[in-house]
């Protein structure tokens, strides 16, 4: 059998198997002792299939399922599909925070690609982290990537009425600590709301990242929504195996579809969907693998004009399951027009403008038209500045109340999320419904891992008195299922010497949402003074989470590693034998 030589193949895979000599019989016969014949390596597109599953995640689970469907596209089409592991991330189980672990996701995923013999790869991902973590180290190995997620769980069943993950916890948590839930129907409700493989029905973090590849034009059009048992998750990722290798063909890698434009579209779509803010950090990291231009203020001069179509929790009532079925990000994508960029390229190698020209709306009560939306634009997630926030802080604003979103408080300050956690049910502590609760130590280096402890749980004596929402302030994130009015990602960090860290209890703290405002009432000498005063703790002890608090960069341009940031490619390696 002739074996082309590397330096004349359109192949990234002749390197290895259409070698001749003993490089070129080692790399086969090794293949071989799997069943596969001499054809599965004769030249054609050798397809990774990236596969973040794990018994750890529940939300990725049944990927290996979904893998086989990929299998069967890319045999389908001609290719060669190889299966391999990455790390997995699923914030359920995950400590301290799946965040922590997200860069090194990322780099397992694009090492891995550049030292095998792949000449493509589908990517397989559910929870929170997995998604952008995949996406990121593809986009820097830039080999033809398409993107394939687990979909959501079906629609949770409680008490006869649809209950959705995260959102529900939540709410039924605070109901428990108030009394107005007992512990048997709290306990009965684990069972209930997660009710088949897949993520978070909510338009959480998982959710949304599955919808923002879609519209980043990585996903194939209509995957985002698919509930994870529904035969035609299969079947899309049956079609993407297919599709990578004419990607392949066709020499259709991320730098070649991802431009600013793309960007321009997610952050839009995010904001028509209500999507989380955790997709602000994942995106600006995402753009910085991809070499694109993004800032923090992006997300909200972009945002402005686009209104909220989308009704599910947390900013509504539906749950992904309606989505699906009301038409997914397709209907989305159609109805917003004009507003986004319909020219961007995807991974079809048709615009997203042309995927979607056909996509039908079949539910407006779940998925509102422009003329009626379900809020006016403006609803999205702002970006607030100020001395407390110099280099910005975020707030999802259809998630606050109308009534806090301009308020001036008292701060109330902890220094860890552990000592709130220490006081909160004491009747003893000094809050009422004006307080401005701030837990501080929780931003990427100082937790470290930038933990979803946003969405502080309400002081049980405010919710003994009916209390339900209150300004909370935090350097770190909340769960995208989550809902309040918190102004999150406050950067710099105070464990960087932010701001933040200068804060005590007693100052006056004012949020002003339509000014963009968020600062504390303290004269500058003080500030001056107390930064004085200011020690920074030591980056002390070893092994990932030294390296993570060494090279970590702050919220605002996405929490990746200084040295990761842009793109590195896939050049072969070096030969050893």
């Amino acid at each position: 059998m002739m074996h082309p030589d590397n330096d004349v193949s359109p192949r990234r895979s002749a390197a290895w198997f259409g070698l001749d000599g003993k490089l070129g019989f080692v790399h086969r016969s090794k293949m071989y002792n799997q069943g596969y014949s001499g054809s599965m390596f004769d030249g054609r597109p050798v397809i990774g299939i990236c596969n973040s599953w794990s018994d750890l995640a529940p939300c990725n689970a049944h990927l290996r399922q979904v893998a086989e469907a990929v299998k069967r596209g890319v045999l389908m089409a001609g290719g060669t599909p190889l299966e391999f592991p990455t790390i997995s991330l699923g914030e359920t189980l995950m400590r301290p925070s799946a965040m922590l672990f997200r860069n090194l996701m990322a780099m397992d995923v694009e090492e891995t690609l550049r030292a095998n013999p792949l000449d493509g790869v589908v990517l397989l991902g559910g929870c929170d982290k997995t998604v952008p973590a995949q996406l990121m180290g593809a986009l820097s190995a830039d080999l033809p990537a398409v993107m394939v997620t687990g979909g959501p769980m079906l629609n949770g069943k409680f008490r006869g009425c649809d209950a959705g993950s995260g959102t529900h916890v939540w709410q039924f948590s605070e109901e428990v600590r108030a009394g107005r839930m007992s512990q048997a129907d709290f306990t009965a409700a684990e069972a209930c709301l997660s009710r088949s493989a897949g993520h978070c029905t909510t338009m959480g973090t998982a959710s949304t990242m599955a919808c923002l590849a879609e519209a980043l034009g990585l996903s194939l059009p209509g995957s985002a929504a698919i509930p994870a048992v529904d035969a035609r998750r299969h079947r899309i990722a049956e079609e993407a195996g297919s599709r990578i290798v004419a990607m392949v063909e066709e020499g259709l890698t991320p730098s070649s579809i991802l431009d600013r434009r793309s960007f321009e579209n997610a952050i839009r779509v995010n904001a028509a969907i209500g999507g989380s803010t955790n997709a602000v950090v994942h995106l600006l990291a995402i753009a910085g693998r991809a070499e694109v231009e993004l800032s923090l203020d992006d997300f909200d001069t972009l945002a402005a004009t686009v209104p909220l179509l989308v009704d599910l929790l947390p900013s509504g009532r539906f749950l992904m399951e309606d989505f699906a079925y009301a038409g997914g990000l397709p209907a989305v994508i159609r109805e917003l027009g004009e507003l986004l960029h319909t020219d961007a390229a995807t991974v079809t190698g048709r615009s997203i403008g042309e995927n979607c020209a056909n996509a039908e709306n079949w539910n407006t009560g779940v998925i509102h038209t422009r003329a009626e939306p379900l809020r006016e634009a403006g609803n999205h997630t702002a970006v607030l500045r100020g001395n407390l926030a110099p280099d910005g802080a975020v707030i999802k604003v259809s998630a606050a109340s109308g009534e806090l979103v301009r308020h001036t408080g008292t701060a109330l300050v902890f220094d860890t999320i552990e000592e709130y956690h220490a006081q909160a049910d004491s009747p003893d502590l000094r809050v009422d419904a004006s307080t401005v609760l701030v837990v501080r130590n929780a931003g990427p280096s100082g937790y470290p891992g930038m933990p979803e402890i946003g969405n502080l749980a309400i002081p049980k004596k405010l919710l003994d008195a009916g209390v339900r929402d209150m300004v909370r302030i935090t350097d770190g994130r909340m769960s995208g299922t989550s809902y309040g009015t918190v102004v999150l990602h406050v950067a710099p960090e105070a464990a960087a010497g932010g701001p933040l860290a200068l804060l005590r209890t007693g100052d006056r703290v004012t949020l002003d949402v339509p000014a963009r405002r968020i600062d504390m009432d303290v004269p500058e000498d003080e500030l001056r003074r107390r930064a004085a005063e200011l020690t920074q703790a030591e980056n002390t002890g070893s092994g990932y989470a030294w390296l993570y608090r060494e090279h970590v960069r702050q919220a605002d341009t996405g929490a990746d590693f200084d040295f990761l940031v842009g793109r590195r490619g896939h050049a072969v390696p070096r030969r050893h034998l």
